[in-house]
């Protein structure tokens, strides 16, 4: 079994910072990628940065230039830096691992999310 746990959220103000990580777990043969997603009541969850088993990386538009996606292999964990925060921000971040594990076939498997509020 895989398992992808969050922590880091938290409140901060507007112009803030926080850092999330993700770390997953389990009978993993291989990571492929990994990414962030976010949610917020009334909407669909949204990509906000990936990260390839080479190291590529992928954001949305909305966190360009702000939010700094990266990983330490090793440890099978990713990170998610967050800079000069907004209100819309907030959400629920999700994340996923795209995984072959060593007695299963390759699939996703999700985090529990953890929340992060900016917020005045």
């Amino acid at each position: 079994q895989v398992q992808v746990v969050e922590t880091g959220g938290g409140l901060v103000q507007p112009g803030g910072s926080l850092r999330l990580s993700c770390a997953a777990s389990g009978s993993i043969f291989i990571i492929y990628a990994m990414g962030w997603y976010r949610q917020t009541p009334g909407k669909q969850r949204e990509l906000v940065a990936t990260i390839t088993g080479r190291d590529t990386t992928n954001y949305a538009d909305s966190v360009k230039g702000r939010f700094t996606i990266s990983r330490e292999n090793a440890k099978n964990t990713v990170y998610l830096q967050m800079n000069s925060l907004k209100p819309e921000d907030t959400a629920v971040y999700y994340c996923a691992a795209d995984v072959t594990g060593t007695y299963s076939p390759r699939r996703d498997y999700w985090g529990q999310g953890t929340q992060v509020t900016v917020s005045s």
